[in-house]
């Protein structure tokens, strides 16, 4: 069964710094990309990151660009995003996300993304 938990969230100050970490099971993640994706309020799921299964190449929407940093780890089965110089337009719940690759590949799309986490709340603010 496959299976993606969130973990790392919480409440920290505007330009402060939290990593988050998703835990992935039931599937090979080489043959996976992973995407990190968030939701505010009120708002839909948008697309934050996303890292390609094995050149560990990586993509950012602009707003997170220079801050926010996505990894992975196969052999742990774990994906990381380090997210420094946070703002409270940042404030929303995290979600990682998986789709099985046949060649090196990554999308920011929400729809080619089968496999979601259950989501971890982060909210900046002093």
């Amino acid at each position: 069964q496959v299976q993606l938990v969130e973990s790392g969230g919480g409440l920290v100050q505007p330009g402060g710094s939290l990593r988050l970490s998703c835990a992935t099971s039931g599937f090979t993640l080489d043959y996976y990309a992973i995407g990190w994706f968030r939701q505010a309020p009120g708002k839909e799921r948008e697309a934050v990151s996303c890292i390609k299964s094995r050149d560990g190449s990586t993509y950012y929407v602009d707003p997170v660009k220079g801050r926010f940093t996505i990894s992975r780890d196969n052999a742990r089965n774990m994906v990381y995003l380090q997210m420094n110089s946070l703002k409270p337009e940042d404030t929303a719940v995290y979600y990682c996300a998986a789709y099985r690759i046949f060649f090196e590949h990554c999308t920011l799309l929400l729809s080619y993304y089968d496999y979601w986490g259950q989501g971890t709340q982060v909210t900046v603010s002093s």
